[in-house]
């Protein structure tokens, strides 16, 4: 192992600027002019992967964009089988967004390598790739087997991954999958997401009057959709920031009393999250810790009102129609639909005969939960701490990644999140960035995890 690191460590500079060639090339897959980009950079990463000695190559249709597909199935039968999955999609980016450089012309400064998909997730992915290839030329096998599973459409939300799970289900088999598309709690301490929220998605649209009426008219007599919407809203929280929906809660895992010992490891202080947020103080359920509001509980968060007259001067109006957009994060258990639906019946339920309330459903992912006591699990941390020198701490993660549940549930394959991004990259925002170190850091972890994992078999 030690002549990949150091092959790995020679071949630095190389490393980087094959991914600055990666990076020039802008697959954003939610363009359908940049479709041919995102083929190009489909293409590029497989020819990449051949090189680097992974076989059975394959960019294979989808859909929509192609999934790049590759293994290295030569440790035998009785060795563990690795999945790597990763997209090498990204966001839109121009220049006049905000950034210093153009976003597709990688540049290297202060340490940081930015360009759009940098850290989400082209960089991220290929410190994988780069860390197979070194263990390739340096020992000629693998300790393990390993697959790759790179698509192109997480960006868009992977509208066409969950048809390709189910029908490249033997392909695919593997006794853990590893994604590198998070964040770690700082340069020098890693950290392991070993949860993710889902997402139950809903708008409530308040209706009264056929059409808008004049207030001096009907004010008074009529009840006002955006008033009553807003007392609505007003009633799906109670005082101390829990959820008022009945049964919200029915089907939470309760944190257990080791996993908040790991989270107070990386807590955030009241002065700290007010900087941070920005905010004059934190907000939510006084009984949890603000990591464990964000990452174990679930929220309720109203994303947007609208109705009436909202423009300059006045207009005397009484609207005809208000209309709420509602997301709700939800924790391991809890199921979209059945959210949704608690939340309309509720909503139903406390509607004022005055007018009428309609709640659609929107659409949403499942969350996702890792068991940290898993043999895999414990071959990571052994891979963070000789990759950075420091044991990782646990963390939960506020947002939503609903390819985890997907992996989980069509390949019945538990899942690691071994992150090797900052909370401060930027993704999906001008000037998105890498840190140079973390990128080596990644490949060092994965040659590590190659080896270590074997030890658990």
């Amino acid at each position: 192992m030690s002549k990949a690191l150091e092959h790995a460590q020679s071949q630095a500079r190389a490393f980087r600027q094959q991914l600055h060639d990666f990076l020039r090339i802008p697959s954003v897959s939610t363009l359908p002019e940049q479709a041919g980009a995102v083929r190009e950079a489909a293409e590029w990463l497989a020819d990449n992967m051949r090189r680097a000695g992974i076989q059975n190559v394959a960019v294979m249709p989808t859909g929509g964009h192609p999934v790049v597909y590759g293994d290295w199935l030569n440790a035998g039968p009785d060795a563990p089988t690795v999945l790597i999955y990763g997209h090498y999609d990204v966001q839109p980016a121009q220049k006049s967004d905000g950034w210093h450089n153009d976003p597709f012309n990688p540049v290297e400064r202060d340490g940081k390598l930015f360009a759009r998909g940098s850290s989400d997730d082209k960089g991220q992915m290929f410190a994988h790739v780069k860390a197979v290839e070194s263990v390739l030329q340096t020992e000629g096998r693998l300790p393990v087997n390993v697959k790759f599973m790179v698509e192109g459409e997480e960006e868009i939300g992977s509208p066409h991954l969950a048809d390709f799970l189910r029908a490249n289900r033997d392909r695919l088999a593997a006794n853990v999958c590893i994604i590198s598309d998070t964040a770690i709690l700082s340069e020098e301490q890693p950290s392991i997401i070993y949860a993710l929220r889902g997402l139950s998605a809903l708008e409530i649209v308040v209706t009264g009057p056929q059409n808008d009426l004049h207030s001096g008219s009907f004010g008074g007599a009529v009840h006002n959709p955006v008033q009553a919407l807003a007392e609505i809203v007003a009633q799906l929280h109670n005082p101390d920031g829990s959820i008022a929906v009945p049964g919200f809660y029915d089907d939470v895992l309760p944190l257990s009393d080791e996993e908040r010992a790991e989270l107070k490891k990386a807590d955030i202080s009241a002065e700290e999250w007010t900087r941070i947020s920005g905010t004059p103080a934190p907000w939510g359920e006084p009984e949890y810790t603000i990591l464990e509001r964000i990452g174990g509980r679930p929220t309720l968060e109203i994303n947007g009102m609208a109705g009436g007259f909202y423009g300059d001067g006045i207009k005397t109006v009484l609207p005809a129609r208000a209309l709420a957009k509602i997301t709700c994060r939800l924790v391991a258990n809890q199921q979209p639909q059945r959210i949704f639906e608690q939340i309309r019946d509720y909503v139903q339920q406390i509607t004022p005969p005055t007018v009428r309330a309609d709640v659609r459903y929107l659409g949403g992912g499942d969350p996702a939960l890792v068991d940290i006591q898993t043999p895999a699990m414990q071959a990571a941390i052994r891979a963070y701490e000789k990759g950075w020198g420091q044991r990782p701490v646990f963390m939960r993660e506020g947002g939503s990644i609903p390819i985890v549940a997907d992996i989980q549930r069509e390949l019945n394959v538990p899942v690691l999140l071994m992150g090797f991004g900052l909370n401060t990259d930027g993704a999906h925002g001008p000037n998105e960035h890498f840190t140079i170190s973390m990128f080596h850091r990644g490949i060092d972890t994965s040659i590590h995890f190659l080896h270590e994992i074997v030890q658990e078999s």
